[in-house]
Formats: structure tokens, C-alpha cells, sequence
């Protein structure tokens, strides 16, 4: 289980610099439009787009590294009153409906991926390797997801440590 787990985060780190790579082109391409726009009245061709798709891509690749070092928003205010294996408890049921609405996510993502023959009007960029591409960050989301819940059962059940 410790080799899945490290393959799986390691993964999702992976996924996430990606992701974060890619931060450098979109600042750029938004500078350069603006400038364009206040100096020379003409914005970059397509710039709207390639922000949509470059957005898209950062923040799908950062979801389960953003979970698997629980930084993810939460409100903890009633249960933080609780004891650990309270606590425990009701996050492994919060993972259990996580999971499922992540698996939906994947399910989705990935039939209209394939289904998928659009492409962005001005470019002509397709779009379907932006839905699979939702599809592939909600399954490592799932992923870092499942491991979490594992982690909270073992807690709840006594036998295990925490790292809440």
C-alpha cells in the first residue's frame, strides 16, 4: 500500500508542476494582450481562449496535489471540538460522499472527452483533450481522495495515525 501511495503522490506532485509550468505562458500572454490593448489599441489574437485553456489546465492539474497536502478549504469549527476518532469518523463519511461525486466527475469528464468534436472559435483548438484532461485530474483528485479516506477509517477504527 506504501508503493501506491507514493506512486499516486508523487503523481499528482507531478501533475500539479505541470500545471504550474504552464503559469508562466498565461501571465505572459496576459500581459502582452494588455499591453497591446493600452498601447497600440489591438489585443493578441485568440488570447481569451488560450487564458480559458491554460486556466483550465492549471487548476485541473493542481486540485490533488492541493488535497494531498491539505490545503483544500475547510471548516472545521463544530468538529474541531470533537475528539480524534470523531473527528475521524465524520471525514471518512465526508470522503465517502467525496468520492462519489468525484467519481461522477470522472464518469462525465471523460464520456463527453470522447464525445467531444467542437473546437474554440477563433483558433480552432479542439476541445476534447481539455475534457479528458478534466476527467484524468478529477481520477488523481479521487485518488489522493481515496488514500485520505483510507487514513480516516484506520483513525476511526483505532488503528492508525491521523495527520489531520
Amino acid at each position: 500500500m506504501l508503493t501506491i501511495r507514493k506512486l499516486i503522490q508523487k503523481t499528482s506532485y507531478r501533475a500539479c508542476f505541470i500545471g504550474m509550468l504552464l503559469l508562466i505562458p498565461l501571465t505572459g500572454l496576459t500581459v502582452a494582450d494588455a499591453a497591446g490593448r493600452f498601447f497600440f489599441n489591438a489585443p493578441l489574437p485568440g488570447t481569451f481562449e488560450l487564458s480559458e485553456y491554460l486556466l483550465a489546465i492549471l487548476v485541473l492539474t493542481g486540485a490533488a496535489y492541493t488535497q494531498q497536502v491539505k490545503r483544500h478549504v475547510a471548516v472545521d469549527f463544530f468538529t474541531g471540538r470533537c475528539p480524534l476518532r470523531v473527528q475521524a469518523a465524520l471525514a471518512s463519511l465526508t470522503g465517502i460522499a467525496s468520492l462519489f461525486i468525484v467519481a461522477v466527475l470522472v464518469w462525465q469528464g471523460a464520456a463527453a472527452g470522447m464525445a467531444e468534436t467542437t473546437v474554440s472559435d477563433q483558433l480552432r483548438i479542439p476541445q476534447w483533450p481539455f475534457r479528458l484532461l478534466a476527467a484524468a485530474g478529477c481520477l488523481l483528485l479521487w485518488l489522493e481522495l481515496f488514500l485520505d479516506l483510507v487514513d480516516s477509517l484506520r483513525m476511526a477504527f483505532g488503528r492508525g495515525r491521523w495527520t489531520r
